[in-house]
């Protein structure tokens, strides 16, 4: 693939995620892409490029569990796609809905009544979604992902809350590893053919535990979440341009 849009963030990275959202099942051949001190490219996919790319790695996480997956919708106006890309793979994917009047959010198709409590006390929602990782990939990836939505999301945009849909066998994971709490309860999600559980997160909290933690990496060895993997406080102004000039 190409690499005409510009790296909101690029980082090196050694340690690997074994358990995420969707990986890739085992296999006796060898990763494509050693990822031993790798150099990643974080990236708005602003180009039809870039989000077949995403659209690639989404079909293949989420295929060979039988999930139905729309990998290939028309791009929303209100949705970005970020991906993580190194020595060419895309390895890491994600997309950020914004609420709209019109349009809504993901999570409305079957979590309308609890999202609409939300709106009416005047939060702003935001949903995390099309989430993807390739297997043996860094936790920075995921971090790095999290933390570049966050920034989009509250500090250029201002919203109050992220609202994920996750399966339920994956609550625990991002109630630990982030801090989400349990909100909508559990219905069937029309849009994978599985069920989901609708999941919370105040965005101030997510700005707390940055602050708190963000940077530290393996020198925060009593904390388990996924924070001490986020950016260092320094580097968000400048990422925080690259995402305002790579703004679809």
């Amino acid at each position: 693939m190409d690499n005409e849009e510009q790296s909101i963030a690029t980082f090196k990275a050694a340690s690997k995620l074994r358990d995420l959202v969707i990986l890739e099942p085992e296999s006796e051949t060898a990763h494509q892409h050693p990822i031993d001190m790798q150099t990643f490219h974080i990236r708005m996919a602003s180009t039809a490029g870039g989000r077949e790319a995403a659209s690639l790695l989404l079909r293949k996480m989420y295929g060979w569990r039988g999930y139905d997956v729309d990998a290939d919708a028309p791009h929303a106006p209100n949705r970005i796609t970020l991906y993580a890309e190194t020595k060419g793979h895309t390895v890491g994917t994600m997309s950020l809905c914004l609420d709209d009047q019109e349009l809504g959010l993901p999570a409305d198709e079957n979590f309308r009544d609890k999202l609409d409590g939300l709106r009416e006390e005047g939060r702003l929602l935001c949903e995390p979604s099309r989430l993807a990782i390739d297997k043996d990939v860094s936790k920075r990836v995921f971090a790095a992902l999290i933390h570049i939505s966050y920034i989009y999301a509250h500090n250029i945009h201002f919203y109050t809350d992220y609202v994920i849909e996750v399966n339920p066998r994956h609550v625990m994971f991002y109630k630990r590893m982030l801090g989400f709490r349990d909100f909508g309860g559990e219905r069937p999600c029309t849009r994978v053919g599985a069920p989901a559980v609708l999941l919370r997160l105040k965005l101030d909290y997510m700005g707390e535990q940055i602050d708190k933690f963000a940077g530290q990496m393996e020198a925060a060895p009593g904390e388990r979440s996924f924070y001490p993997y986020f950016f260092p406080a320094r580097d968000e102004p400048g990422i925080t341009t690259r995402l305002l000039q790579g703004r679809d």
